[in-house]
């Protein structure tokens, strides 16, 4: 049986076909659902590039092909290629597929009106808070309380009325966006780590001699993440003679101004933009010269950069958003949006050996429960649960035989 996924992210394609990715999910990530499923067809945005994009991961492979979406960037050229889109979307599905929707997502939001018209139902994975990504001060455009309603209310409808949901959040996206009474749902985070992601053992107490090295990592094409948050906590924390470094993996439209921001605060010699690494050791390297993992995102769902950084032993800052709090104790969490709380909890952790060392160990330990063995099993029975909402009496008279 094929499973149709939605994907939001923005793919590209070479001159041979080939599909990839810059920074989100590639073949390694679609390949899970071949567990289950004879196919996966990934439907998602996809542009024409010249080249094999740097630092860029491959999408399709076995088992994996992707159905290209026009592709568009933003409100105002979705609204004007929405029925290329909508047709598209429509055209993907096959009457005996079973599909995954991938929200929020306004491909996935289209899925579902498809579907919910033909009667044939959806399974969810919910990987993100609309309400969170429309929040104050994290996109800047003039319809954004709209679309904060719009979007949070859609999410909402889709999981009432979706056959199974897979929240990536122990409890968070469940409180906001509750299963419906009939539906399934299950709570399994699309982050699962291999045992070479993993550190030996807990990193030691020790004096620093030199300027402390602070991480982050994240798509720099929305301020999401908050790295201009971190920006200006670097300038406070400067101010306080704190000699700290930064390093951001990621990169992405707002990569310029975030540069001029940190000229402007007089820190552009201590943040290195490092731009977009492929995943696994070049971004666990990363990890392991550093001595302190910093996520002030505004949004998140359950983020994979943090869950790898604890798995390399790194005391890490996180905000107080979507699953961070679940996998970070309050003392190590921030308000989204400020500064002054971000450089003052850099300045605590920094100044404290014994504290990091036991950070350290502790997230290290959390790191351990998105293991790829433990994780395998619980998202093998979402697949099951969707593959067999779609099965046909035929197939299932063959089985049993």
């Amino acid at each position: 049986m094929r499973v149709i996924v939605t994907m939001e992210a923005r793919l590209l394609r070479t001159a041979d076909g080939r599909v990839w990715t810059r920074g989100g999910p590639d073949h390694t990530t679609w390949a899970r659902y071949l567990s289950v499923f004879d196919e996966v067809r990934i439907v998602a945005r996809v542009q024409p590039t010249d080249g094999t994009p740097v630092g860029a991961s491959a999408v399709d492979g076995p088992g994996v092909h992707v159905w290209a979406v026009p592709y568009y960037v933003g409100p105002g050229q979705y609204v004007s290629r929405w029925r290329e889109v909508r047709r598209a979307v429509g055209a993907a599905i096959g009457p005996h597929d079973a599909c995954i929707l991938r929200v929020p997502s306004q491909i996935g939001t289209l899925m579902a009106r498809e579907l919910r018209r033909r009667r044939q139902p959806y399974a969810l994975e919910v990987i993100g808070d609309p309400w969170e990504v429309f929040a104050p001060g994290v996109v800047r455009h003039p319809l954004r309380p709209f679309f904060r309603r719009r979007f949070a209310r859609q999410l909402a409808g889709q999981c009432r009325h979706a056959s199974a949901v897979s929240y990536v959040t122990a409890r968070s996206l469940q409180a906001r966006y509750p299963a419906g009474p009939a539906t399934v749902s299950l709570s399994c985070s699309d982050v699962d780590l291999p045992a070479e992601a993993f550190a030996a053992g807990p990193r030691p107490a020790a004096d620093v001699a030199r300027a402390w090295r602070l991480v982050s990592v994240g798509s720099l094409d929305q301020l999401y993440k908050g790295v201009d948050v971190l920006v200006d906590a670097l300038a406070l924390l400067a101010d306080r003679s704190v000699d700290v470094r930064l390093r951001h993996v990621g990169d992405g439209r707002f990569r310029s101004r975030l540069a001029e921001r940190a000229d402007r605060c007089g820190v552009r010699q201590r943040v290195t933009f490092v731009g977009t690494l492929p995943p696994g050791d070049a971004v666990r390297a990363e990890f392991d010269r550093a001595d302190l993992l910093v996520m002030p995102s505004r949004t998140e769902g359950m983020p994979r950069a943090l869950v790898e950084g604890m798995a390399r032993g790194l005391p890490a800052i996180g905000s107080a958003v979507g699953g961070i709090p679940e996998v970070l104790p309050a003392a190590d969490l921030v308000p989204p949006g400020d500064p002054a709380a971000l450089a003052d909890a850099i300045q605590r952790m920094v100044a404290t050996p014994a504290r990091m060392a036991e950070a350290s160990a502790r997230n290290l330990e959390t790191a351990r429960t998105f293991a790829a063995e433990r994780l395998t099993a619980q998202r093998d029975r979402f697949y099951t649960l969707v593959r067999d909402s779609r099965r046909r009496p035929d197939e299932a008279r063959m089985e049993r035989l």
